[in-house]
């Protein structure tokens, strides 16, 4: 008799290598819920599925409650929650402030910020090469985001370090709780890191307010103090998302480009032969190797899903990457091909919480791994060993890439 499917999304072993069981979700479970844990939470595989609930943001809400914990004896003495960020908001609230922050993502005003992303790139890419061996994610991937979201900002990009050091302490920990609860702990480190935060941005944010530049944060600064459309709290959360965020998931993009290109070396010598091919290159790598795998929400109502009833107040996690490598909408799914059409994969999210650094998160792709092409002849991995992994199941990505380059 065939083994009870069974789904465990903090196990390691998974994380490394998570398709051949969501496949075995998409046929055996497709909505299946996760037994044993504090709150009621489903796991939704197939891309019909995630891709409907992440389009209704009234039965599926983005703005988490979750008053039975807090209101838990060990909860009560961490004082009052802090500001949800704009991911953690719906409707009128979420419009507000995506507003706000929306006009610096443009299309337009990305392709702006194209020169001096090739000029960061290709200093980083040289500064490896003269190296030899490097561990990429310290040399490229990560610098050159954190770099240019700094920029837009307005904030000393040299500070990248204590940026990454933040960056590391809130994106390690995002979905954790949804297994395992509220870690008391945890709570209290987090509160230690947004006044950390807060003790950083508030001197920039007067500074900006006496002396305005051309940067986001004079923007929201601005906004502040016009029609108080944005509060103090609403403006320190806003920085640190976008701070972190602005690095988190393209951080993970070049890397899992890298590495997925490496395993597939016909690929890699197609995009060497064929660098016009870096568009669909950074697309596939998206679909094939999502650097968001899940993308969680709360049901506002009593509802069905493929007729089993979800609760009012449970949450679901929507499976992007099992939703772009299901075999109902992608042909050979779980071929990696550069030259494939693009056909709606579900890796920025989709509706209303579409990622709002998508346009730049993929010309910072296309720059790195373009500079990186351009300058070596031949990249290899130093060894064997296996990656160490994002420590978050929300992220696929890995933390340290060692590789050997050969220049051009």
């Amino acid at each position: 008799m065939a083994e009870a499917f069974s789904f465990n999304p903090l196990d390691p072993d998974l994380r490394r290598d998570p398709y051949a069981l969501y496949a075995r979700g998409r046929r055996e479970s497709p909505v299946l819920l996760h037994e044993g844990l504090p709150v009621r939470l489903y796991s939704v595989f197939l891309y019909e599925d995630c891709r409907a609930i992440l389009r209704d943001a009234g039965s599926w809400s983005s703005k988490f409650r979750d008053d039975d914990h807090w209101d838990q004896p060990q909860y009560r003495d961490l004082g009052p929650q802090p500001p949800p960020s704009m991911l953690m908001t719906d409707g009128d609230d979420h419009a507000r402030l995506r507003g706000l922050v929306n006009k610096a993502f443009t299309p337009r005003i990305v392709q702006r910020l194209e020169g001096r992303l090739h000029e960061i790139a290709h200093e980083l890419v040289d500064a490896a090469l003269d190296a030899g061996e490097v561990d990429l994610v310290q040399a490229l991937t990560y610098p050159l985001p954190v770099t240019m979201i700094a920029e837009i900002i307005g904030v000393p990009s040299e500070e990248r370090e204590q940026f990454k050091q933040w960056s590391d302490q809130v994106a390690g920990q995002l979905g954790t709780g949804l297994f395992g609860g509220l870690d008391v702990e945890a709570v209290r480190a987090q509160r230690r890191l947004l006044k950390t935060m807060r003790d950083y941005f508030v001197p920039l944010a007067e500074e900006r307010r006496r002396d305005p530049r051309e940067d986001l944060l004079t923007g929201l600064v601005q906004a502040r103090h016009e029609g108080s459309r944005l509060s103090e709290d609403e403006m320190l959360s806003m920085l640190g998302l976008i701070l972190i965020a602005g690095n988190e998931t393209t951080t993970n993009l070049i890397g899992n480009s890298v590495v997925t290109l490496l395993e597939h070396p016909d690929q890699l010598a197609k995009l060497r032969e064929k660098p016009d091919l870096m568009s669909s290159a950074v697309e596939e790598v998206l679909r094939f190797s999502s650097p968001v795998q899940f993308d969680p929400r709360q049901s506002s109502r009593s509802q069905s899903l493929r007729d089993r009833k979800i609760e009012e107040g449970a949450f679901v996690l929507c499976w992007l990457g099992s939703a772009n490598r299901d075999e109902a909408v992608f042909e050979r799914s779980d071929v990696f091909d550069i030259t494939r059409p693009p056909l709606g994969h579900l890796a920025f999210g989709f509706g209303v919480h579409h990622c709002l650094g998508a346009n730049l998160a993929r010309l910072e792709t296309e720059v790195a791994i373009g500079a990186l092409l351009e300058r070596t002849r031949h990249i290899e991995r130093v060894d064997d060993e296996p990656l160490p992994l994002h420590p978050s199941p929300v992220f696929r990505g890995v933390t340290k890439l060692p590789l050997r380059l050969t220049p051009a």
